[in-house]
């Protein structure tokens, strides 16, 4: 199973295992991982799972797409890296990804 890391906006850091398939936001929700709060329940209709992709993993990530970015909108300090957690799908190369969580969701 890959590995996620979730760095909070105080700098703390937990590893988690996430299954292949799921996505982000599931891994981070199952983990009671703090900052992501999920309301849509992972629909891509709110932006209150909103995570900074690391630099180093934007690429294998991806860019968002449109649907995405129009609830990126709604996300408290978007940035070149931001995605919602909800779209970004666990797969094995993604193994060690790093994501941040804002200080707050939108």
């Amino acid at each position: 199973m890959p590995n996620i890391t979730f760095i909070d906006a105080h700098g703390e850091s937990r590893t988690v295992e996430a299954e292949t398939g799921s996505t982000v936001m599931e891994t981070a929700i199952r983990n009671a991982v703090p900052g992501i709060e999920a309301e849509c329940g992972g629909a891509c209709a709110c932006a209150t799972c909103h995570v900074y992709v690391d630099d180093a993993w934007t690429a294998a990530v991806g860019p968002a797409e449109p649907m995405e970015e129009d609830m990126l909108d709604f996300a408290f300090d978007v940035r070149p890296n931001s995605r919602l957690s909800c779209q970004i799908r666990i797969r094995d190369d993604l193994d060690g990804l790093i994501v941040r969580t804002p200080e707050r969701q939108g």
